[in-house]
């Protein structure tokens, strides 16, 4: 079996452990600075190059969606999406950024609740490149959603602006917070460090590597 075909599972441990809530949280804590020094690059970087090109921010959006992927793949628990944002957003926001407490909780539960969609769809059985990339592109979409109703209700959802901001978002989300995501997490599972986890066995059994 293809790493990009991995994995179908039969009958999932649904049931959280100390370890998932450990794993989790600390990649919501490491994700939160990724978070927070892009919020501090956004203004100075994106915002003169959003001007010169309508939409072109929304290739940034995906660096702020990943914490939900990447946790959902490792932890493969109902919720890991949704808490690894959420802690994400939260430490971000109180590191200091221009959106502030509530609003970047709202936006980051929106965020990892559309990546856990995927995954509820599939009754958590299908863990694959496929299933990553769907749910970065649709927290892609919880991402494009949240921030035209909440700045950007001057926009015609369907004008220029708003379906280039629509692509760029989810041409992001799928490929950072997607595709980058499978990958990194498949090279952690080979080093062995989440051996106590089906993920990371999975991937070292594929590797031909002992579990």
């Amino acid at each position: 079996m293809s790493q990009s075909e991995h994995e179908v599972i039969a009958g999932p441990n649904l049931r959280w452990r100390v370890v998932d809530i450990a794993v989790a949280s600390a990649i919501g804590v490491a994700s939160s600075i990724i978070y927070w020094v892009v919020g501090l690059l956004y203004s100075p970087v994106f915002t003169p190059l959003d001007a010169l090109v309508p939409g072109l921010a929304g290739f940034i959006n995906g660096l702020w969606l990943f914490a939900g992927p990447l946790a959902a793949l490792i932890v493969r628990k109902p919720g890991a999406a949704i808490y690894a944002e959420v802690i994400a957003g939260v430490l971000e926001s109180l590191f200091g950024n221009q959106w502030g407490g509530l609003e970047t909780f709202l936006q980051s539960f929106v965020q990892g609740a559309c990546a856990e969609i995927v995954f509820v769809v599939v009754v958590y059985k299908i863990w694959n490149l496929g299933t990553a990339a769907l749910s970065g592109v649709v927290s892609g979409i919880g991402c494009w959603t949240f921030t035209f109703l909440t700045h950007l209700q001057g926009f015609n959802f369907m004008g220029v602006y708003g379906v280039w901001y629509l692509v760029t978002t989810l041409v992001s989300g799928g490929a950072i917070s997607g595709v980058l995501m499978w990958y990194l997490y498949v090279a952690i599972a080979k080093t062995g460090a989440i051996d106590k986890f089906a993920s990371g066995r999975a991937i070292r059994r594929s590797s031909g590597f002992d579990s």
